[in-house]
């Protein structure tokens, strides 16, 4: 977790999974930037080999406990795509409602950005600017009947 584009939601903290075994999580991250849905890490102190955590319940819940005593009120996460599971890593997907918090920790959301740049080119539909539009096409048509 030292990579300059992560933030860290999560230092060291521990969690039962469903066999009732502590597992070590060394923290929970995201990266400090994306495109509305975020990907959220959870790095373990140690591998897990061929034991599937990613699929353990338990586990997920004691990880989602941890992120609501950080302040995350909102639904429980899904699963992120399986070629991002590894082991000593499990990738939650966070439903939208964790942006605003995931905002007051440093995110940006790229989505909401680009969005603003795509407002500043829309046409300006104001009455004013109707009525200014509906002028220029009265005063061309009068220019073309001459």
């Amino acid at each position: 977790m030292n990579n300059q584009t992560d933030i860290e939601l999560s230092g060291p903290f521990s969690a039962r999974d469903s066999s009732g075994h502590l597992r070590d999580i060394k923290g929970i991250r995201i990266f400090d930037e994306g495109y509305g849905m975020i990907d959220v890490y959870v790095d373990f102190a140690s591998g897990f080999e061929d034991d599937p955590l990613h699929e353990d319940e338990v586990l997920i819940s004691g990880i989602l406990a941890r992120l609501r005593n950080l302040g995350y009120r909102g639904p429980d996460f899904g699963l992120a795509d399986a070629g991002l599971q590894d082991d000593g890593l499990i990738v939650l997907q966070a439903p939208e409602q964790f942006n605003d918090f995931a905002a007051s920790k440093g995110w940006r959301n790229l989505a909401e950005e680009f969005a603003d740049d795509d407002a500043d080119l829309a046409p300006d539909s104001s009455p004013a600017a109707l009525v200014s539009a509906l002028e220029v096409s009265m005063l061309l048509n009068r220019l073309r009947a001459h």
